[in-house]
């Protein structure tokens, strides 16, 4: 049986953790980190994610995706005044949802925050030596139904299967 591990998905930052004699562990990053900056840098075909991806943000900003969170499960509509103060490009999808635009290619909040997600798993597996399966992530108690649908969406587009959404800050 795997483990489960425990995603604190932020704004800003995000954080792994897994249970360890019945107390929760943060789990260090490659950098050797406790914390993941929820940062993506993408160019071309390179995509980096967390502190490499932050030192991307001064010289290439259009390209470095940050504060994602903000527009996860919302419509455009709702968010485009804080859309208009990223640096990196968006727009209203189709289905009236935010997307982001880098190197004329479309990504839902979701698929970014993914990116992060697949980072924090890949980091967990790694330091734990087994493959990780399953995770609980926390969003912000005031999210709505399309919020944590999104980030459920993000989880499982990471490749997790997402047992439980639960409120910050438990």
């Amino acid at each position: 049986m795997s483990k489960i591990i425990g995603i604190d998905l932020g704004t800003t930052n995000s954080a792994v953790a897994y249970m360890l004699n019945s107390r929760s562990e943060i789990i260090a990053n490659a950098e050797w980190l406790r914390t993941t900056p929820s940062i993506v840098y993408i160019k071309g075909d390179e995509m980096l994610v967390g502190e490499t991806a932050k030192r991307k943000r001064v010289l290439e900003p259009q390209n470095v995706v940050y504060e994602v969170k903000r527009f996860i499960g919302m419509q455009y509509d709702e968010v485009k005044e804080e859309c208009a103060r990223m640096p990196y490009k968006t727009k209203k999808g189709k289905d009236g949802g935010v997307l982001i635009v880098i190197d004329d290619k479309e990504y839902k909040p979701e698929q970014i925050s993914a990116f992060t997600l697949k980072k924090l798993k890949e980091d967990a597996e790694k330091f734990l030596g087994t493959t990780i399966t399953s995770a609980v992530i926390t969003v912000p108690a005031y999210f709505n139904d399309s919020q944590r649908n999104a980030t459920k969406a993000a989880g499982e587009i990471a490749g997790l299967k997402v047992e439980r959404i639960i409120n910050e800050p438990t």
